[in-house]
């Protein structure tokens, strides 16, 4: 460990239900602002579920031509707008130079669905030859890397975590271990997703998954609370810059973080459910503390998976009260899932941009809508309003179907 290469996080970008921004993004997360709303992109007359935390008012000519606009599925558009953010924040131009060293490592869950679902319709109606030519590179999930790999001219490693919902995690991971391990000097990482379709949101209700709180959507995200029914589905991408430390220091970046170590572990249970007390959890949290030397007690700041959904709420509860014992009692804790809904295989990235900021600005994000704390649920999980103290480290959680866990764990930067 004393070896490998100190990886520090340069620039963010996000396209969220908050914001196109990460100002905006960030101002919603600290206000305690929701951003779940009535799906506008398709008719719910015939959905239990009506409600979804959208991307709203984004531009997409802004970051794409008319042409490109055609060509690619939002998922990919997402990620295209959050690295160009992402990239002018760090003030990392990629040229000839430094362009094989830069690589790109991103995670989605599902890929281009509204794609598929645009072109199933054609295929039906029209037949196979009305089919874009462009369908499958809209629609493929290692495209939103490629594409981001194409525009801003890196060469470097490449690759696509699906991973479901710890799909960003397991990007932000693997890009990490590049750098640490010295086969690139930058990466370009996180995750992206535009599930907001028909099938996903019959998919996951058919799984009764999802909340149906329609008549109030702000309301209807609301981890660890005693009514929650289920999780809401969200959209977006959040995009962060890793640099080894001294190629940052030398171009003289300005430093966020620095990504101290992370965890990976299966649960080996079931396709959907965690199990009992969330062993692969408990686990995966004392990997990334182990990976980084740092004590339980070191962290100060837990960025929960927190769903909203019956099981996932009480399991992760338990895992952190297995793995911080008396700590638990201290450690802060939220799941701003209550404000995003769940972004899915961009949650990681999110929520990894979420973490950074905390340590920051010495900010902890509230969890919203924890109007009747669920008495399994009893550890500080910042009720309603946002809190100022020291951050020094933070966790981040995610957690996905296949009983995938990755966890990250970031600290503030000490040169």
């Amino acid at each position: 460990m004393t070896s490998r290469r100190r990886v520090v996080i340069t620039g963010l970008g996000i396209v969220s239900p908050l914001g196109n921004c990460l100002e905006d993004t960030w101002a919603g997360i600290c206000s305690g602002t929701s951003g779940i709303a009535e799906i506008t992109r398709f008719d719910t007359d015939s959905f239990k579920t009506k409600i979804a935390g959208e991307v709203k008012g984004l531009d997409p000519l802004a970051f794409v031509n008319a042409k490109e606009r055609r060509r690619m599925d939002d998922f990919i558009i997402y990620a295209l707008a959050a690295s160009e953010m992402a990239l002018r924040d760090a003030d990392l131009t990629i040229g000839t130079r430094n362009a094989e060293r830069v690589g790109v490592i991103l995670g989605s869950a599902i890929g281009g669905l509204t794609t598929i679902e645009k072109e199933k319709e054609t295929l039906l109606s029209a037949g196979p030859g009305r089919l874009s030519p462009f369908t499958v590179p809209a629609v493929l999930a290692n495209l939103a890397p490629g594409q981001v790999s194409i525009r801003f001219g890196a060469k470097g490693p490449i690759g696509c975590a699906v991973t479901a919902c710890a799909s960003g995690n397991s990007a932000i991971a693997e890009a990490f271990r590049t750098i640490a391990c010295g086969y690139a000097d930058a990466m370009i990482t996180g995750g992206t997703e535009a599930a907001v379709a028909p099938l996903a949101v019959a998919g996951f209700g058919a799984m009764r998954t999802l909340s149906t709180r329609n008549d109030e959507p702000r309301r209807a995200s609301r981890p660890f609370d005693r009514d929650r029914d289920g999780f809401v589905i969200g959209e977006g991408c959040g995009i962060i810059i890793l640099e080894e430390m001294s190629w940052a220091l030398n171009r003289g970046a300005r430093i966020y973080a620095e990504i101290a170590g992370t965890g990976s572990t299966s649960d080996a249970f079931h396709m959907a459910a965690p199990p009992p007390g969330h062993e692969g959890a408990a686990r995966c949290m004392r990997l990334a503390l182990q990976d980084t030397g740092m004590e339980p007690s070191e962290i100060d700041y837990i960025n929960a998976h927190g769903t909203s959904t019956a099981l996932n709420d009480v399991y992760e509860t338990e895992a952190i009260r297995t793995v911080f014992g008396e700590h638990s009692r201290r450690v802060a804790i939220s799941s701003t899932k209550s404000m995003t809904g769940h972004m899915l295989g961009a949650a990681g990235g999110a929520e990894a941009i979420f973490s950074v900021k905390a340590i920051q600005e010495g900010v902890v994000p509230p969890t919203i809508n924890l109007d009747n704390p669920d008495p399994q649920c009893d550890l500080d999980y910042t009720p309603h309003q946002a809190r100022h103290r020291e951050i020094r480290a933070a966790m981040s959680n995610t957690f996905g179907f296949g009983g995938v866990n990755s966890v990250l764990i970031f600290k503030k930067f000490e040169g």
